[in-house]
């Protein structure tokens, strides 16, 4: 259904205790330096709390208060980046907005619709400015809540906004022995000076469509059982559920635009992996910024595309994100090198990547602010073409795409009579 959100007040949260000089410039690592200037979104719905006996007001105090106080700690949210460079820590605060949904909760939540979605974010995907962090929270007229967070990539990847979120609702909850943040990025990966690169490569403001498909525990399960590897003999090796559904969807897509009747293009299948336990040693979830990086597979386009060839692919691409990779990743110089190329190639229009990022079994439905853990997460209709999001499903053990395209890509993906037999559902826009 169509979503009416009223902005009903702007404010600026600042940290409850100001930031000591010595750690008011941030120096953002060189993976900040490569990543796009687009804000990553998270929702969070929560239903009307019978127990509780706050009224709007008092919520929107209390979750005030919970952010300034944890904003001591996340501090250069509350700051604004500078030059691609570092991010000065001067406390001038994280944009926060509150509106009214002209509606109930169980309305947007049974069905929601990516691009309605996009009403319930304090702005724009691709207006990051100088910003790392804005908040919206929006109240309905059943009582319910949702609370937003956009949280630039330029300064964080998927794992650090849930840090940063779930440490958000145990401050407001009083807890007291939460790990704090570590701002250890740029030791870690050391800025470069990433003259001729940019990094909005890819990013596309209009004609991009977003459809939610749901896969259903037993759809998924149906799956892995149809691709899994069978050389294995009598205990064959079955694929994940993230694999088999980003082999299944990428082939899907393939076939749906006739991808192969164009020989002159590379199409590649890209997964982002958090480098975090890949270190050696594994480094904390705490640690704040960007560290995951795409593990790249360049399927055969070569007569009928082969869902376990991809599967295959994808796992041995995986296993070369380890400590070695990370070490020669640190080194900086011949990934720009790769980013460089391939973004060139990526505007010349010479390879056509398709993205999937993973946020199953990730810290989603945690994230209690008082109130209760929340009903449903959400995401938005985002800023990149050919880009799929994972979420695991609010119940049933099913996982959500959400799935971004140009819009003739999506009229015909959305069609595609391989891929409906095995979605559960898709997003209902009447």
């Amino acid at each position: 259904m169509k979503v009416e959100v009223q902005v009903i007040h702007r404010d600026t949260i600042k940290p409850s205790s100001p930031t000591p000089p010595h750690l008011q410039q941030y120096q953002l690592s060189f993976l900040d330096q490569i990543n796009p200037p687009v804000f990553m979104p998270i929702i969070l719905f929560y239903p009307n709390d019978a127990d509780s006996c706050l009224d709007n007001a008092q919520k929107s105090a209390h979750l005030k208060n919970s952010l300034s106080e944890c904003l001591t700690k996340f501090y250069p949210l509350a700051g604004r980046v500078v030059n691609n460079n570092f991010v000065d820590c001067s406390d001038v605060g994280v944009p926060y907005v509150e509106a009214r949904a002209h509606c109930k909760l169980s309305e947007v939540v049974a069905n929601p619709i990516p691009n309605e979605l996009n009403k319930f974010l304090p702005c724009d995907l691709d207006d990051v400015r100088d910003l790392p962090a804005l908040v919206q929270v929006t109240f309905f007229e059943c009582g319910g809540v949702a609370v937003a967070v956009n949280l630039s990539h330029k300064v964080a990847d998927a794992m650090s906004l849930l840090t940063f979120f779930n440490g958000w609702a145990a401050t407001a909850r009083g807890e007291t022995d939460v790990p704090p943040p570590e701002f250890k990025a740029a030791e870690f990966f050391l800025p470069m000076d990433t003259t001729g690169f940019r990094p909005s490569t890819g990013m596309v403001k209009d004609n991009i469509v977003t459809k939610r498909f749901v896969f259903s525990a037993s759809n998924i399960a149906a799956l892995r059982d149809k691709f899994s590897d069978n050389s294995f003999g009598e205990f064959p090796r079955r694929p994940t559920r993230i694999e088999v559904l980003s082999a299944f969807i990428w082939a899907r897509c393939m076939t749906a635009i006739k991808a192969q009747d164009d020989p002159n293009k590379i199409y590649s299948l890209l997964h982002a992996v958090n480098l975090r336990p890949r270190s050696d040693p594994p480094l904390p979830d705490q640690f704040f910024g960007n560290f995951s990086r795409p593990a790249i597979v360049v399927p055969s386009m070569d007569g009928e595309i082969n869902c376990q060839a991809i599967i295959s692919q994808m796992r041995d691409e995986l296993k070369k994100l380890n400590g070695d990779y990370i070490s020669e990743l640190r080194e900086g110089i011949s990934h720009l090198s790769f980013v460089k190329d391939r973004a060139e190639k990526t505007t010349k229009g010479e390879v056509i990547s398709f993205s999937f990022t993973s946020l199953c079994r990730f810290p989603l439905y945690v994230a209690d602010f008082g109130w209760g853990k929340p009903l449903r997460a959400g995401s938005a209709s985002l800023t990149f073409k050919n880009l799929v999001v994972f979420m695991d499903a609010p119940s049933g053990g099913g996982i959500e795409a959400w799935v971004n395209l140009k819009k003739e890509d999506m009229e015909k993906f959305e069609m595609d009579n391989e891929l409906l037999r095995f979605v559960s559902s898709l997003t209902n826009e009447k």
